[in-house]
């Protein structure tokens, strides 16, 4: 009995120490990003805006090409210390799918502008792809930029599967165009979870794209990507306010605005249980605040395809719960020509794409 209990305490001394060297070394070498940023250069382009009046534009969160339809993440289903009998990644062959997948459907939908959310460039979940360089190749056509929102050198989950945890993760927004920015910023948003859970989680950010016109205005691009896991929406509130002064700025300065991408919230007056009953959500979701904005702003979204699905089981076509949180909103001077949801099933993520098709007010 002795014996047992020695071999206990020493057995409880090494997972202190270990979740004490994991907090130490976190803290030590936490990505703590200034608020503004260049962005990371990963392929130039030398043609510049012209007279074209008309854009389109894609928004797709791909989930780091690790969240195929066959995924159930564990810490989607709710797992923390343990992963129990969910995943914590997919198999190297079925990211590699997903990325063959996602780089065919970027290239054939010829977009001016392709806004994606969850870009890995060396993660071990996604086995350590460079998604950027891999679809930069196949859009050789485009300006292409990066902007990190999660860097984080060790995330300790599963707590209790150390020997298996998710590991490094390099992550974040990725924006191609076929012509050439002007700006190309990482611009900071507000709020941080408190100690611990910040130094493992995503350092939120809005890509900022500027593009100089032949009338001498601009049209700026941004790409968003807002806060997941916020109970209560404190830290989604923060974001919107943020991003609403940014937008009403440059429309005052007289540019062309359009941001798209995942929200993490339904639009304006869009009910959870759209496009099936809600109570088989297991996360609160929130509508964006329609009083943030002016009326003659557009929320542009196309209410006959989902846009998400619960990735904490495998996708089940009309039994797992989807919902719409990706989608776009323009300035008063950009007419929207047309807004497709694309449905692919979540055959290579647990998004699906949304393209739009706008003309500027020139």
């Amino acid at each position: 009995m002795k014996k047992l209990i020695r071999t206990l305490l020493f057995l409880c001394l090494i997972c202190i120490l270990y979740l004490a060297g994991v907090l130490l070394y976190g803290t030590l070498f936490d990505y703590q990003p200034r608020k503004v940023l260049a962005a990371e250069i990963v392929q130039t382009s030398t043609k510049p805006m012209t007279s074209q009046d008309t854009f389109s534009i894609l928004t797709w969160n791909i989930g780091y090409c690790g969240q195929g339809k066959d995924m159930a993440l564990f810490f989607d289903a709710g797992h923390f210390y343990t992963s129990g009998t969910k995943m914590k990644r997919q198999s190297k062959k079925l990211v590699q799918e997903n990325i063959a997948g996602v780089d065919a459907f970027l290239q054939k939908s010829n977009a001016d502008f392709i806004l994606l959310q969850e870009v890995d460039t060396y993660s071990k979940r996604s086995h350590y792809s460079n998604q950027m360089e891999i679809f930069s190749t196949g859009l050789k056509d485009y300006e292409a930029h990066f902007f990190p929102n999660y860097k984080v050198d060790y995330n300790p989950i599963p707590l209790l599967e150390f020997w298996n945890v998710y590991g490094k993760t390099n992550s974040g927004l990725g924006v191609f165009s076929k012509h050439q920015a002007s700006e190309n910023l990482r611009l900071q948003l507000p709020g941080s979870y408190g100690w611990p859970t910040r130094i493992f989680h995503l350092d939120r950010c809005i890509a900022y794209s500027k593009y100089p016109l032949s009338n001498g205005k601009n049209l700026v691009v941004l790409n968003i990507h807002n806060s997941a896991y916020d109970e209560g929406g404190y830290m989604k509130k923060k974001e919107v306010e943020f991003f609403r002064e940014l937008v009403l700025s440059e429309y005052k300065q007289g540019n062309y605005v359009v941001a798209g991408g995942d929200w993490n919230q339904l639009p304006p007056d869009i009910s959870l249980d759209l496009f099936m009953p809600s109570g088989r959500e297991h996360k609160a979701h929130y509508n964006i605040d329609k009083q943030l904005f002016p009326q003659d702003w557009t929320w542009s979204y196309d209410t006959k395809v989902p846009t998400n699905r619960d990735a904490g089981s495998p996708y089940q076509k009309a039994e797992t719960f989807v919902k719409l949180i990706d989608y776009f909103l323009v300035s008063p001077n950009v007419k929207i020509l047309k807004v497709e949801g694309i449905n692919l099933e979540f055959e290579h993520a647990d998004h699906q794409p949304v393209k739009l098709q706008v003309q500027l007010d020139l």
